[in-house]
């Protein structure tokens, strides 16, 4: 199957006549060439305003708070981020934050939350607290200060909350009184946060949770300190730190973690029975409709059994409301919703081998699926209950794209969605609360995002950011010659449809044979292959003369379990054998010189170009890899023991083969390899070990480290050169000017 994306001929129509050619430098310069894309959106509780974050006109990075008002139809900057801070001084604990939240590189306002009422905004910036009336938003107030994290309005709008020193705390903002909750927060203890693991690797942003009625929050609270001790080095360009960072690599021991309720007026606290297993994950902490009863989810170690179970807030008395077993892991997920109207909620699961969606009552008994068939639930956007529907976002028509669907609370549509979004390609969607609107962002590979209101049937209310591919648009000058994205598919050696996107080069002649940029990342958790709006650098290497290919291979998210499965227990095997089945098709290909593809790869990806040229050095002609892992053993717990499944205790024999260094006989390609210096998600450590074990094979390679960089080596500084490091090893490898 191929899937020629067409739309370009009418840009290409529209565009001027004299075209400019894509830099690095300008894509690593402002104005963004995206347009001015925006980020965080939400509807107001009241529906009279769309809010989001935008970046400045001459900061791209710096995020300011706007809003479309939904009455007078205007757009406005709401908060001037310099005005509340015009020089942000970020702590050590929250530059760690967005790390984990990948936001290191952006400043100003990372985001906000509404007061129920729809009228004040809790806006928090550089570790301060500020409370914004919309009507006087020049007046912001500050609440808090002092390294401040994860503040929120409480349900009615009694409460701030937020952590601070690694405690709880409380502002009544009847009184304005501020109240520590918990007073135990110091050391290797921590109240109302989540571990490192848990941000990382479960996608927990909070460690508190309140109950509906104001009246309760639950709260998770760590203790660190069975967690070992990782001394790395943080090597910067005039100094060396030394870090002492628990860090839970796999076969460490884990936090040991509970779960607390406070009464946020008395300060009461009570403690969650989490069960005889002290070794688990708590994933999640949510509470029913009536405010009556908590319920947590929780996994076991291996990450073969996940437990929902309810538990009584004012009698502590707990019952299991189903458990999800898997022979390779259970995914976890964020889309449990409690209704009001029914004592039921709504579960995904992946029982069926793919995720769908379900209704329990909260006895844990199954009342009927509510969604089914041979494709899957991406997540749940909203629900309204009193129409009886709700809006999912997925892939069931295509699976490179992502499409808003609604269907029947009863189950009556289960295996036939109603498709509301209805241009083909990518469409991030954000609902009101009684899911009468929404706010849909779209992308195609010729259409950068556009953002519209939409009534939940899919019709226009009004443009956000139309962001117009017209003359004042960023990237006009660039459209003339901006290249098409083909998409197909080849299959796997199990039969197994891959996914691949294909830009082909400036000046594409069919008879001459060009040299191919592949592109891959191959892990579990990320889909690269999708109809949306792309990477630049993508579409700059396409320019310089390269087929830019990309395929996800095996493992890869948003595909059934069958697919994903098959990487359990050997990290790197069945990745590798797709891509190269991707290199192998390549080179049947009559525009390919099959001697000339060379393979970049960053994070996981990094990991897979070197498992690639070990395996396949005589099929790729050269490597760039960026904070590879090299030995799952250095990695964390979490996510290391649910792919490997295993420890290296337990099974030393599968971390060897999954790892890079057992294999390394096979590496003869050119290797470009990159670290930043400071990585404290990738520790460098992976690095110095491959270059170790290199050296000692007297394996030449190239190296770039950069003193102080994390995983992503963030810094537009950075950002600019590390790509143009990588532009030039391809250049000097494949000789795009030698295509004949």
């Amino acid at each position: 199957m191929r899937l020629l994306i067409s739309l370009l001929a009418a840009a290409l129509a529209a565009a001027p006549a004299c075209a400019d050619q894509l830099t690095l430098d300008r894509i690593h310069a402002d104005p963004a060439l995206t347009g001015p894309g925006v980020r965080n959106l939400a509807v107001s509780p009241d529906g009279e305003r769309v809010t989001f974050l935008r970046g400045r006109p001459d900061n791209q990075f710096q995020l300011d708070l706007w809003e479309y008002n939904m009455k007078d139809k205007t757009t406005h900057r709401l908060v001037d981020s310099k005005q509340l801070v015009p020089n942000e001084n970020l702590s050590l604990e929250e530059k760690a934050r967005r790390e984990r939240a990948r936001t290191a590189s952006l400043s100003g306002i990372l985001g906000y939350s509404w007061s129920p009422d729809g009228k004040r905004l809790l806006v928090p910036i550089a570790g301060d607290l500020y409370l914004v009336d919309v009507a006087h938003p020049d007046a912001a107030r500050k609440v808090a200060s002092g390294n401040v994290a994860d503040p929120k309005i409480s349900p009615k709008g009694r409460y701030v909350s937020f952590v601070r020193d690694q405690n709880l705390f409380v502002i009544d903002l009847t009184n304005g009184q501020e109240r520590q909750l918990t007073t135990d927060g110091k050391g290797t203890v921590h109240n109302g946060e989540a571990e490192f693991v848990a941000q990382e690797e479960m996608d927990q942003r909070t460690g508190y949770y309140w109950a509906p009625d104001d009246s309760t929050i639950a709260y998770k609270r760590y203790d660190e300190a069975p967690v070992p001790v990782a001394r790395r080095f943080e090597i910067f360009a005039d100094r060396t730190d030394v870090i002492d960072q628990r860090y839970p690599a796999a076969g460490d021991k884990n936090v040991l973690v509970d779960l607390k309720i406070v009464n946020p007026a008395t300060g009461a606290q009570k403690t969650v029975d989490l069960g005889p297993e002290k070794d688990i994950y708590l994933v999640r902490a949510d509470w029913s409709a009536d405010g009556r009863t908590l319920v947590f989810q929780r996994q076991s170690r291996d990450q073969k059994r996940l437990d929902l179970v309810a538990v009584d807030g004012n009698t502590l008395a707990e019952r299991t409301l189903l458990t999800e077993t898997s022979p390779t892991w259970v995914a976890l997920g964020d889309d449990l919703r409690f209704l009001k109207k029914q004592n039921a909620f709504v579960w995904a699961s992946e029982r069926s081998g793919r995720k769908h969606l379900y209704l329990f009552d909260m006895n844990g008994k199954l009342l009927h699926p509510i969604t089914r068939g041979e494709w899957g639930v991406d997540n749940v956007l909203a629900i309204d209950e009193a129409a009886g529907k709700i809006y999912i976002a997925s892939n069931k028509d295509a699976v490179i794209d992502k499409q808003t669907y609604v269907l029947n609370l009863d189950g009556s549509n289960a295996d036939k969605p109603v498709r509301i979004t209805k241009q083909d390609g990518w469409h991030d969607d954000r609902f009101a609360a009684n899911g009468k609107i929404f706010v849909d962002t779209f992308s195609d590979p010729n259409t950068p995002p556009q953002t519209s209101i939409r009534r939940a049937d899919g019709s226009m209310v009004e443009w956000v950011e139309h962001n117009e591919l017209n003359a004042s648009h960023p990237y006009a000058k660039y459209m003339a010659n901006h290249l098409p994205t083909e998409f197909g598919t080849i299959q796997a050696h199990d039969g197994q449809a891959l996914y691949y996107s294909m830009i082909k080069p400036a000046n594409f002649n069919p008879a001459k044979r060009y040299p191919v940029f592949l592109f891959v990342y191959g892990g579990p958790h990320s889909q690269q292959v999708t109809r949306g709006w792309g990477n630049l650098f993508k579409q700059y290497m396409a320019q310089q003369g390269f087929v830019v290919f990309t395929l996800d291979n095996r493992g890869s998210s948003r595909r059934e379990r069958v697919f994903t499965d098959v990487i359990y227990g050997n990290l790197g095997a069945h990745e590798v054998e797709d891509q190269l089945t991707g290199v192998d098709w390549l080179a049947k290909q009559s525009f390919v010189d099959p001697k000339r593809v060379g393979v970049f790869g960053w994070s996981y990806g990094g990991f897979m170009t070197l498992r690639l040229l070990e395996a396949g050095s005589d099929k790729l002609a050269m490597g760039v890899s960026v904070a590879p892992v090299t030995d799952w053993a250095l990695y964390d717990t979490h996510y290391t023991e649910q792919f490997v499944g295993a420890t290296p205790q337990s099974n030393p024999k599968a971390y060897e083969q999954s790892g890079v260094l057992a294999h390394l006989d096979g590496l003869k390609s050119p290797l470009f390899l990159v670290h930043g210096m400071a990585d404290d998600n990738v520790l460098f450590t992976n690095s110095t070990r491959l270059i170790d074990a290199l050296v000692n094979r007297d394996v030449q390679f190239q190296l770039m480290t950069y003193p102080g960089a994390k995983h992503g080596i963030s810094s537009r500084a950075g950002q600019r050169h590390v790509y143009g490091m990588i532009e030039a090893f391809f250049k000097k490898n494949l000789h795009p000017e030698q295509t004949q």
